[in-house]
């Protein structure tokens, strides 16, 4: 059981390291050196740990049983240093989910393709690694502050719009903690990341 949680949390800190550092990286090619100068433009897990999303919370959700989800510290981002604000901001906030996406297709195309990776001691911890990433992927995604979702719809929405969908800003992390207590957040989540990793060829039971 310790063994368990201890391979869950290393793989969670190091997709949420992975993931924050995308979006500083991405920032930084648009113009931004904020995270940079934040010390945040690494790749060091302890530059991005939050107490409450990178460790309470995922351990709740693994003593409950269930694939972990969380977040780290924001990566510093200066709006208006970016070269183009609205349209780079997009790909900002595409960036962290995006890596992690790409890592799970990575790990799944290699348990794929080489068969013989899953019957080895690695291979629970690939698959693992894999349902992890979607996971985190899929969760960022929702449009709900401090998410990355709320990013993304930003960028979309025409500027008249944009103060009055951030007024749900201070309430982000509430709306998200009330969600996740209810279970309505982790039906819908898990129910999108089931399609993902039957379309990705991995066999796990969510």
């Amino acid at each position: 059981m310790l063994l368990s949680i201890l391979v869950q949390f290393a793989i969670l800190i190091s997709a949420i390291t992975i993931h924050e550092f995308a979006h500083g990286w991405v920032a930084y090619k648009f113009g931004d050196p904020t995270a940079k100068y934040s010390g945040r433009l690494t790749l060091n897990p302890l530059a991005h740990i939050d107490p409450f999303g990178t460790i309470i919370l995922p351990l709740l959700l693994v003593i409950v049983g269930v694939p972990p989800i969380g977040w780290a510290k924001p990566v510093p981002i200066n709006f208006l240093s970016l070269d183009n604000p609205k349209k780079n901001m997009l790909w900002v906030g595409l960036a962290g989910p995006a890596a992690n996406f790409l890592l799970a297709l990575s790990l799944a195309t290699l348990l794929r393709y080489v068969p013989a990776i899953a019957s080895t001691p690695i291979g629970p911890i690939l698959v693992l690694a894999v349902i992890i990433n979607v996971v985190l992927s899929v969760f960022n995604l929702i449009p709900i502050p401090p998410l990355d979702g709320s990013r993304i719809v930003t960028s979309l929405l025409p500027w008249k719009y944009v103060d009055i969908y951030n007024r749900i800003q201070p309430y982000g992390f509430i709306i998200i903690v009330a969600l996740l207590w209810t279970g309505m957040l982790r039906r819908l989540i898990y129910s999108v990341v089931a399609v993902i990793i039957r379309y990705l060829g991995v066999n796990f039971p969510l």
